[in-house]
């Protein structure tokens, strides 16, 4: 998804039972991601207490196998490097502050853009920003619709040394077009856009 001027190139496949391998060796490569999530939180089950990392990875592969999960992921090569979560509300009901994000709502979104992951060795060389540009092309050829991002904002706030954004900084989505909505914490806004079939 880029050229040799500005980087890398990037394939996008989706998350299915021919690219499960792949998936796993990067989530386990990557000390199941957060300690063993599994790209989990935001399906029904969720993560936390009461959960454990090979439980939450039987429900993704089982999620998988029932296809009822979207995701998409990056490849340098045969090498999966990152993902971007979407998929419709029911599919991705969890979110952080839904009270919060629940106020102001004047229209329902067809889609949401969960979690985005980029492997240890490959950060800062645009994956994540080829991660929401397949999710977003995947959501146009599935018949678009409202799209719904959670990111933080980065801009005017100090650096947050060890931190890792996973729904992503506000930059990379106003990059995309997507602009805020409503606020939903100090630091976290449902940014929104309409993505055409």
């Amino acid at each position: 998804m880029t050229d040799k001027a500005t980087g890398p190139l990037y394939a996008t496949r989706a998350l299915s039972e021919d690219t499960w391998d792949d998936f796993a060796r990067l989530v386990e490569a990557n000390n199941g991601v957060w300690g063993g999530c599994w790209c989990m939180g935001f399906h029904p089950e969720g993560v936390g207490r009461g959960h454990t990392a090979a439980g939450n990875r039987e429900a993704k592969k089982a999620h998988v196998r029932a296809r009822t999960v979207h995701q998409v992921l990056i490849y340098q090569g045969d090498q999966c490097v990152g993902w971007c979560q979407y998929g419709p509300p029911a599919e991705l009901p969890n979110i952080k502050n839904p009270a919060a994000c629940a106020r102001g709502l004047t229209e329902p979104p067809d889609w949401r853009i969960g979690c985005i992951f980029t492997g240890k060795g490959h950060r800062r060389e645009g994956v994540a920003r080829a991660a929401v540009a397949g999710a977003l092309a995947a959501i146009e050829d599935a018949g678009g619709g409202l799209v719904e991002a959670y990111p933080e904002q980065v801009d005017g706030r100090a650096p947050q040394q060890g931190a890792y954004l996973h729904t992503g900084p506000e930059s990379l989505f106003a990059e995309f077009g997507f602009t805020r909505d409503r606020q939903i914490a100090k630091w976290r806004w449902v940014v929104q856009r309409r993505v055409g079939p």
